[in-house]
């Protein structure tokens, strides 16, 4: 659900319904990858029922009605935030889907729609970490403990250093793509994630 400083941001006064005869077009973005998942439309009280409940609410074109995504399938959209454009006539609503989105079983209603593979990346580890897998590389790592985690990442950390001076391009990517990867271990075992990093990072900016 949004949190109360999100919701304050954004202000429904501002919306101009008159210029789509009721209903704005609402684009929706996985709130972990940035992957657009789809588009679909929004009346007041559609935008209501989604801010008064959480899961991403719209209204059927077709069935002429108010409609929660995922309300048949369990693939609902949990609301994160929701934006206006510059004319205030379109949405932009980030959420985290329950399963996916596209009726077809894809993610997303577009194919080719891009994402942030760090952040993909983040939430399998995330998953391994509560499902354990046998056979996974990074259930050994997690089970080994943090300890044995930050060594990893100390001795990854040192190799990335060497090849930047030592060694090609190529190198310097695979050692500096193990050092990110141990890295996400590690901030997981910590009950932490690479977006927590990222909003320091944020944080730091803004404040230069």
């Amino acid at each position: 659900m949004a949190t109360d400083r999100q919701q304050a941001a954004f202000d429904p006064a501002r919306l101009d319904w008159a210029k789509g005869d009721g209903l704005l077009p609402v684009i929706v973005q996985d709130a972990a990858t940035m992957r657009v998942l789809m588009l679909g439309y929004m009346n007041r009280e559609a935008l209501d029922a989604t801010l008064a409940s959480g899961r991403v609410t719209f209204f059927s074109r077709s069935k002429q009605r108010l409609w929660t995504k995922g309300e048949s399938s369990g693939h609902v959209l949990e609301l994160v935030s929701v934006d206006v454009d510059c004319d205030d006539d379109t949405l932009l609503v980030l959420a985290h889907p329950q399963g996916p989105t596209c009726h077809l079983q894809r993610p997303s209603c577009f194919p080719a729609a891009p994402s942030a593979f760090l952040s993909e990346l983040d939430a399998l580890i995330a998953q391994r970490e509560r499902e354990r897998p046998a056979d996974s590389y990074t259930t050994r790592l997690f089970e080994g403990g943090v300890r044995r985690i930050a060594q990893k990442v100390g001795e990854e950390g040192v190799e990335t250093a060497l090849a930047g001076v030592a060694q090609d391009d190529t190198a310097l990517l695979g050692e500096s793509a193990d050092l990110l990867y141990h890295l996400t271990v590690l901030l997981r075992a910590r009950g932490l994630s690479l977006a927590d990093a990222v909003e320091v990072l944020r944080g730091r900016h803004a404040a230069t």
